[in-house]
């Protein structure tokens, strides 16, 4: 009796230990869909607001280091080895409260670069970047340009910019990229004076010395143009008739945005993009990969952005959705860009020119993300005259 007893214990047991492992089998197998859609969500808010947040997207690193500094009848900057130091051209040197100035490379090998220093003076040992954007300061400071420092008047409030003065009516509008500063158009700036252009430098919401948006994100250009609209409104007051307008990266995005949306769009008389974002789901697949995020992101990145900040990620697609003002355009990529496809760029000349829009593609070998003037300025500065004296 206490055998059988101890065996149909051991029977009910069995039979409860089983039925846990059973259900705890099912809850592990329901579990790992929540799981992996909880991941992604997780993962897809996370790239969202690298996207969407200013402060994420200001963030600065300094990866490189000064290892030594020469001077001579020809200054020498001694880098770190790294892809980015390698880099052909004239860039910013950019190191946390400074920055310099430095030209080609003089040589390179065991772990060091050595690079023209063409101003400043960096510190030995200092954390350093290569930066596309060669000059601090103003268009005075950098460049020997007068200017005045003008409010452009916006829905969100006075937003400042810099007014370089030129002769005749048709002035060009400079819109910096995401995280960037009106110094981006410093580069290109003597090239639009030469030309007798006014040039207006704008800022827009978000950044560092503008009002915020509403809901301090960024709208990827879908919010913005209304500043650049302002923009164009403010030169219009002061005497433009018609206005060229050069966007660099989200810029870039901005302007299409602009040309799809404002009644002031038939003003625009010419357009220069460099490494624009004409589609932004392009670039949020590159810079996933970038991440080694899954191509699963994307889509869920483009679903939380668009939920967090009211976006309508079709409207981005130029190629898809062209305005109906189609200026002539000049747009110029480098091939080597890491954070914009010059892919998307190739594919809109291809389908701009099948839609009978004017839009000549200069691309430049080996150039990084808005980085061609840096690497081949006569080039880039030819092409933009060339393109702007028609």
């Amino acid at each position: 009796m206490q055998r059988v007893l101890g065996e149909a214990h051991d029977a009910t047991v069995g039979v409860v230990w089983g039925g846990r492992r059973r259900v705890a089998l099912v809850s592990a197998l329901l579990a790992v869909p929540l799981l992996l859609t909880g991941g992604t969500l997780g993962g897809g808010w996370y790239y969202s607001t690298e996207l969407l947040q200013p402060a994420q997207a200001r963030v600065e690193t300094f990866p490189d280091t000064v290892t030594e500094v020469r001077r001579g009848a020809e200054d020498v900057v001694v880098l770190s080895e790294s892809p980015e130091t390698r880099r052909k051209g004239t860039w910013g040197l950019r190191w946390e409260g400074g920055s310099a100035r430095v030209g080609d490379i003089v040589r390179q090998g065991d772990g060091r670069v050595e690079r023209k220093l063409l101003g400043g003076d960096p510190p030995r040992g200092e954390r350093v970047r290569l930066d596309p954007d060669v000059w601090p300061g103003d268009p005075r400071s950098a460049l020997g340009l007068d200017f005045q420092e003008v409010q452009v008047r916006t829905e969100l409030g006075d937003m400042p910019a810099w007014l370089v003065p030129g002769q005749g009516d048709t002035w060009a509008i400079t819109v910096h990229g995401r995280a960037g500063t009106r110094r981006e158009a410093l580069r290109i700036m003597p090239a639009l004076h030469r030309l007798g252009l006014p040039v207006l430098a704008i800022t827009y919401r978000n950044d560092r010395n503008a009002p915020p948006s509403p809901d301090g994100l960024y709208h990827l250009g879908a919010a913005e143009w209304r500043d650049l609209e302002a923009a164009v409104r403010t030169a219009q007051e002061r005497g433009a008739r018609h206005v060229v307008l050069v966007g660099w990266s989200m810029g870039g995005a901005i302007v299409g945005q602009f040309l799809g949306h404002s009644e002031l769009a038939g003003l625009v008389d010419r357009v220069v993009l460099d490494a624009p974002v004409v589609s932004w789901r392009d670039t949020l697949d590159l810079q996933a990969g970038n991440r080694g995020l899954p191509s699963a992101f994307t889509p869920v990145a483009e679903l939380v952005s668009g939920w967090r900040a009211g976006l309508d990620f079709d409207r981005f697609e130029l190629a898809g959705h062209p305005p109906a003002h189609r200026p002539p355009m000049l747009l110029v990529h480098g091939s080597a860009d890491s954070m914009v496809p010059v892919s998307s760029s190739r594919a809109f000349a291809e389908a701009a020119k099948r839609m009978g829009w004017p839009v000549r593609f200069v691309e430049f070998p080996d150039a990084e993300h808005t980085a061609e003037w840096n690497t081949d300025p006569q080039r880039y500065e030819e092409a933009v005259t060339a393109f702007l004296r028609g």
